[in-house]
């Protein structure tokens, strides 16, 4: 791998050089700016890979740079983090919405925070996010949306329409998993014990060989945590290597993500190549997921990669499709109808639905949204 460059602006002196040394060690080539203006001419000058920013510099804000730097078509995709004193919401939310990818404050952890940022984030590139199979991300603003379930069922569906791919599904509902127990899959491995292997351990090969297949759902699984505890332990600096080893192994990686968004998931979401977010009909969850929706747009998801389903399976109560659209601003692109106690029976016993009650309307729809969401997830690959 070539080596990265760093660029950190910083009018501490101190404080810039004891970062520098920690990212030397890492190996990362390292460029200093002692002002924003001189921080602006390395960037545009040096196009480093990465950039660490003060926001709290004397001569320019923090916000300020990065609204150049974001608005410059030699520097707009490079990663910024912000390392700054200033522990505020407010200064934190300010720095976020001027196009920072991190703020992380100066504290007694900020180093090892720093390079588990700097580490993911240069480990996901635009180039790197388009290699090998195709990146699915299923996603709900809300508990009990039913997303780990729409999830397996597509995928499952993914499989039956198109015999010929491999499918793989990656867990990473936090703290604890869902779809180990949804399909019956009792094994050991789990995304906590892998995270855990050794780079140099896990050959190119690992996946195709070890992901164990869950033959009645026709795909390969990667399981959740198996407990909240082994949930804390998980080394989430691994997680983007997990998931393009999957994805050098296979034509589509799903990926569960529930509800959990943070510095984990954003990065899947952002470099995705559909999102197929989970909308339940509690208005409360339409009008929660208008907020996800909202925040990933303002991240750069653009809007034709969010594939909206509403999900009735889960009530019949609450908002109709049009009330729905009406919030979200943006159509639904599918609606999984009201299932009676079917869809709760079906994964009562661990299976797929479609092959539960294949005559079924639903069994057609989850059919025909696999086939929706392959054929998208391809196009925006391609675009």
């Amino acid at each position: 791998m070539p080596e990265k460059n760093i660029l950190i602006v910083d009018a501490d002196v101190a404080s810039r050089n004891f970062i520098a040394r920690n990212l030397v060690a890492q190996k990362y080539q390292v460029l200093q700016a002692g002002s924003g203006k001189e921080g602006l001419i390395s960037a545009w000058r040096d196009r480093p890979d990465l950039i660490i920013i003060d926001p709290t510099l004397p001569d320019l804000k923090g916000e300020e740079i990065s609204a150049k730097l974001r608005q410059d078509a030699r520097t707009k995709d490079i990663p910024l983090i912000a390392l700054s004193g200033d522990p505020s919401v407010l200064r934190i939310k300010s720095c976020l919405d001027a196009g920072f990818n991190e703020y992380i404050t100066k504290s007694g952890q900020a180093v090892a925070t720093l390079n588990e940022t700097v580490n993911r984030l240069l480990g996901i590139t635009a180039a790197t996010a388009r290699e090998g199979g195709l990146l699915i991300v299923f996603a709900s603003a809300k508990g009990g949306a039913g997303t780990s379930s729409l999830c397996a069922n597509i995928a499952m569906n993914i499989s039956q329409t198109q015999p010929e791919a491999k499918v793989a599904l990656v867990d990473l509902v936090l703290p604890m998993g869902s779809i180990a127990p949804l399909v019956g899959y009792l094994g050991q491995q789990n995304i906590v014990t892998v995270a855990d292997i050794p780079p140099l351990e896990m050959k190119p090969d690992y996946f195709e060989t070890e992901l164990p297949e869950i033959p009645l759902w026709k795909f390969n699984l990667l399981a959740g945590s198996p407990d909240p505890e082994s949930g804390n332990r998980l080394n989430v600096a691994r997680i983007w290597d997990i998931v393009a080893g999957i994805k050098s192994a296979f034509d589509y990686v799903l990926v569960d993500l529930g509800r959990s968004l943070s510095k984990i998931s954003l990065p899947l979401l952002q470099h995705a190549d559909l999102i197929a977010l989970i909308v339940s009909t509690d208005l409360s969850a339409v009008h929660s997921a208008k907020i996800l929706l909202d925040y990933l747009k303002n991240k750069g998801v653009r809007e034709n990669a969010i594939f909206t389903i509403l999900n009735r399976a889960v009530g019949l109560e609450g908002a109709s499709k049009p009330d729905a659209e009406k919030i979200l601003e943006m159509p639904i692109k599918a609606t999984i109808p009201y299932l009676s106690g079917n869809f709760a029976l079906a994964n009562n016993q661990r299976q797929p639905y479609s092959l539960k009650f294949p005559k079924e309307t639903a069994a057609f729809i989850f059919a025909e949204t696999a086939r929706e969401i392959t054929a998208l997830a391809y196009k925006m690959r391609t675009e």
